[in-house]
């Protein structure tokens, strides 16, 4: 079994590889005594835990993210991984069919709110530093 710090260095790898290493620099210098545990779970957890499984492949758990966050009207993470999605080697159609597929099941004002906001982020380079408010965000 990992030790806690073999699954926050691994989940640092990931994280960096999926968000960038710039969200993730702009992450950990925004870290106050507040979300200093919230920051080192977050990675071991989220990045070191279940990003770091084998079962399903990056470009897969960026679907399910998407779909996830759409759902769940999570605006504020959703710009994020749509460039994370990018990453992890979804195209754009892909992307564009995620979100048809999630009007489906989590209704049309999500779907409408996806769309305008991955109409923002395909239509400009992806910033040097996040666009979240980082005490929350992974």
């Amino acid at each position: 079994m990992p030790t806690d710090q073999e699954r926050h260095d691994q989940g640092m790898t990931v994280r960096r590889a999926v968000l960038s290493d710039a969200h993730v620099d702009s992450s950990i210098a925004a870290t106050t005594d507040l979300t200093a545990d919230w920051q080192d779970f977050i990675t071991r957890v989220a990045w070191g835990d279940v990003w770091s499984r084998p079962g399903l492949d990056r470009r897969s758990r960026s679907i399910a993210v998407l779909s996830s966050l759409i759902a769940h009207g999570h605006h504020e993470e959703l710009a994020m991984h749509l460039r994370a999605a990018l990453r992890n080697g979804l195209s754009v159609e892909e992307i564009r069919e995620v979100i048809l597929q999630s009007a489906i099941y989590s209704g049309v004002p999500a779907a409408n709110s996806a769309f305008r906001i991955a109409s923002e982020v395909f239509a400009t380079p992806e910033p040097a530093s996040s666009e979240t408010n980082e005490g929350a965000a992974p």
